[in-house]
């Protein structure tokens, strides 16, 4: 993933902070065999200090190509927006000057996977994703040996995804003046289509933190 210097994760605690809001589904790439394109699987995960746990169907392409090689990237991707050109008019231009782009965050992670397939280290896998997404508890015990999640077990395999690089990308025109990024934040808050409010939101916070852009 290409970033701009201005485009930079300012400190690990950003990106942290921005998975633990909710940005917890993803696309697990994966090099497949035989010269045929990256596998490329849409999945929630779940965080485990310097790992990510996901579980997938046995039935998924996906396993020949991890046992393969095991080296795998998955990237999370959220708070965007389609800004238009005339929106990034420099002042004393005319607005059809102006040249539109994206507005995002992503946060990619490289991983070497290890795959899980023990019944047990399974369960405790869904237990772990289950306090994650609903900490209620409002759901039968994961347990080895009893329905419903013990006769399903065997249908599942395992991640449990080391991190060994992340790259953070907030990509909000950081680099153009206080009063440009300003206005683009209020044009989204109009606009108030798809994403735009937590857009809007993003680029607003990385204002307040990083002020006049300095190379």
């Amino acid at each position: 993933m290409f970033i701009q210097p201005w485009d930079a994760g300012l400190d690990e605690a950003e990106w942290q902070t921005w998975i633990t809001e909710g940005h917890d589904f993803g696309v697990l790439s994966v090099n497949s065999l035989h010269g045929h394109p990256p596998i490329a699987v849409p999945t929630h995960f779940t965080s485990d200090g310097p790992h990510l746990l996901v579980h997938l169907a046995r039935p998924n392409p996906v396993w020949k190509a991890i046992e393969h090689d095991p080296n795998v990237v998955l990237t999370v991707t959220g708070d965007y927006a389609f800004i238009p050109g005339h929106w990034r008019a420099k002042v004393g231009t005319p607005p059809t000057d102006g040249v539109p782009t994206s507005y995002y965050t992503a946060v990619q992670f490289t991983c070497r996977a290890h795959i899980v397939d023990d019944p047990e280290a399974k369960a405790e896998l869904l237990r772990r994703q289950l306090a994650h997404f609903q900490p209620d508890g409002d759901h039968a015990p994961v347990a080895v040996d009893d329905p419903p999640y013990g006769r399903m077990l065997p249908g599942i395999r395992g991640l449990s995804l080391e991190v060994t690089e992340v790259l953070a990308k907030f990509k909000y025109d950081d680099h153009k003046p206080v009063e440009h990024r300003t206005a683009v934040a209020d044009h989204l808050t109009a606009r108030g289509q798809g994403l735009d409010a937590p857009t809007a939101r993003q680029q607003r916070r990385r204002l307040d933190r990083i002020g006049p852009w300095k190379p």
